[in-house]
């Protein structure tokens, strides 16, 4: 089946659908007994359709015409009877769809998420967030609905078809081969409108990514937005993302159209030639009346799947494109990952030290870092300074491995960092950065992120350590309140201060400040401070500060200027 689809698209690379193809059987074949309940239950139903125009040629050939009363009766119940089951089958198969659909477009979804997670920030920092979400919401949505909704389908299609088509050479085989002309025309047609609904059904895909991106950009920055005066601006560039996403879905609707109007318009032929040819024969005596309204009910019936099977043919052309677009992140390798075997994280706080490290951003002809051998004791207080985009966040990023060094290694503990595992090994450090992140939820949630076991007494021991008391007691429902989408009705202030609290609650063997102390007055960051010295006194504190004063009490003063690290003296030393 993988290997006759793949041949299908010709428009995609063979082996990226394949691989896609194998990806997409992994989370259906679990489904497999209900797939198979669901067929069961189609193939009923189809059955059910089937038997109306047969009943209706019995009522009117058997019934009326011959004045049988009690063939009457009994075709008029009959009727009732598969109604009233078509119904109850209609009823049950729409909701048992509706959740192996469901389960299937999350499983894919969820999959392909935790795959996203995985990637490093080098990864995010070159893709578009609204493209990421277009394949995450919509390609992972009309691949589902094909390997869903297209499989009933194409069962549907095939028992009616191949009914349909029995039934007709019951009533009339020299009128049946009719259809025989009729399906290679639109197979024809259909093959060779097949690369022209997958181009435009990929630039849609492409326009709708643009309009995505745009959103995510600018609706976080609407308060940058007002302040700045740009509303028109803003609007103006929507309102040609807009302009260029109807465009384009105007052209797929266009060819939409042709693709399934010439077959439609061929079937309107072919029926009109039936009725020509069977109402002859039905005014010359040859035939019953009912014999040629069942036959054009069955014509109908055997175009409608044929056309619905040849049309999976352009539905496997939207598809193609859509999981290429999501095998395309699937492909994507994490630059980070965990050594096949590897060692323990130390237990107790231990030394990180890094070995003549260098680091280059790919594309970048600057070299960020350039150091030799720096050592951060364990238990020490090391403040790193240097001006802006001089690589300070850099080198923490390469602490907490989200990149490895080009050249050179870190240890903690004496390994490095490449044999740690590497979930373990992030948890003993805490960032606290200038960006805060904070989520839609509550305040005592947001404290608990990354230690999500920690008791209501260790939540209220941090708050009162980060000063976060006289926000607590001003929000409605206190640590219970939900904050809104980013903090964004916090100040600054109180957004680092809640960073804090987390970081405390985490109890890490290395905390870092990343200026994460910038928005609140110089008083309050030096209790800050003063706290988290007495806190943290047996682990590590590195410092990231431009406040003159913040190495003072430091015992290592670490300096980053033009990609090289320097150790300073903080006795006889300013800040840079």
């Amino acid at each position: 089946m993988i290997g006759l689809l793949s041949r299908l698209v010709s428009s995609e690379p063979r082996d990226s659908v394949e691989s896609g193809l194998r990806w997409l059987y992994s989370f259906v074949r679990p489904q497999l007994r209900a797939i198979l309940g669901l067929m069961v239950l189609s193939i009923a139903a189809s059955l059910l359709v089937l038997a109306q125009p047969w009943l209706t040629k019995m009522l009117i050939d058997d019934s009326l015409l011959a004045g049988n009363f009690a063939m009457l009766g009994a075709v008029v119940l009959a009727m009732i009877g598969a109604t009233v089951l078509a119904t109850v089958l209609s009823g049950v198969n729409r909701y048992l769809h509706t959740r192996l659909s469901g389960q299937v477009l999350f499983a894919l979804r969820e999959d392909l998420y935790g795959h996203l997670q995985q990637l490093s920030p080098r990864f995010f920092g070159r893709r578009r967030i609204g493209d990421l979400l277009s394949r995450l919401d919509g390609d992972i949505a009309e691949i589902q609905r094909f390997a869903i909704d297209a499989l009933f389908s194409a069962t549907s299609s095939i028992i009616g078809l191949i009914g349909a088509a029995i039934l007709l050479a019951l009533l009339s085989w020299q009128l049946a081969l009719l259809v025989a002309v009729l399906v290679p025309l639109e197979l024809l047609w259909l093959r060779w409108m097949r690369r022209k609904v997958a181009d435009e059904t990929r630039s849609l895909r492409e326009r709708s990514s643009d309009m995505s991106s745009f959103l995510v950009e600018t609706l976080p920055a609407i308060k940058f937005v007002q302040a700045a005066g740009r509303q028109r601006h803003e609007a103006e560039r929507l309102h040609g993302l807009g302009q260029n996403y109807l465009g384009q879905l105007l052209r797929l609707q266009v060819v939409e159209f042709f693709t399934s109007a010439v077959p439609t318009m061929l079937t309107s032929v072919t029926r009109a030639l039936a009725f020509m040819i069977g109402g002859y024969w039905v005014i010359t005596g040859k035939w019953q009346l009912g014999s040629l309204i069942a036959f054009a009910t069955y014509l109908g019936m055997v175009v409608g799947p044929a056309q619905s099977l040849l049309g999976l043919y352009v539905a496997v052309q939207r598809m193609a494109v859509s999981l290429q677009r999501v095998t395309e992140l699937r492909d994507e390798q994490p630059d980070i990952v965990t050594a096949a075997k590897p060692v323990p994280t130390p237990r107790a706080p231990a030394e990180l030290v890094l070995h003549d490290i260098s680091f280059r951003h790919p594309g970048r002809q600057q070299q960020i870092i350039d150091a030799g051998r720096a050592r951060f004791p364990v238990g020490s207080k090391v403040v790193l300074t240097g001006p802006s985009g001089s690589g300070k966040t850099t080198l923490i990023d390469l602490l907490q491995r989200y990149y490895d060094p080009d050249r050179g290694h870190i240890t903690y503990g004496g390994v490095d960092l490449r044999q740690l595992d590497l979930a373990d090994y992030r948890k003993r450090l805490a960032v606290v950065s200038q960006d805060i992140v904070l989520f839609r939820a509550s305040l005592a949630d947001n404290l608990r992120y990354a230690a999500p076991e920690a008791t209501d007494e260790e939540v209220a021991g941090v708050v009162r350590l980060a000063q976060l008391e006289e926000l607590v007691a001003s929000l409605p429902e206190g640590l219970d309140t939900r904050l809104g989408e980013r903090g964004q009705q916090l100040s600054g202030g109180q957004r680092q201060r809640i960073a804090i609290a987390r970081a405390l609650l985490q109890q890490p063997d290395v905390l870092v400040l990343d200026e994460a102390t910038s928005a609140v007055d110089v008083q309050t960051e030096q209790a800050i401070i003063r706290e988290i010295d007495i806190l943290f006194a047996t682990r590590t504190r590195i410092i990231i500060s431009h406040r003159p004063g913040a190495a003072d009490g430091a015992d290592l003063h670490f300096q980053l200027l033009d990609g090289q690290l320097t150790l300073r003296s903080p006795a006889t030393e300013g800040v840079a």
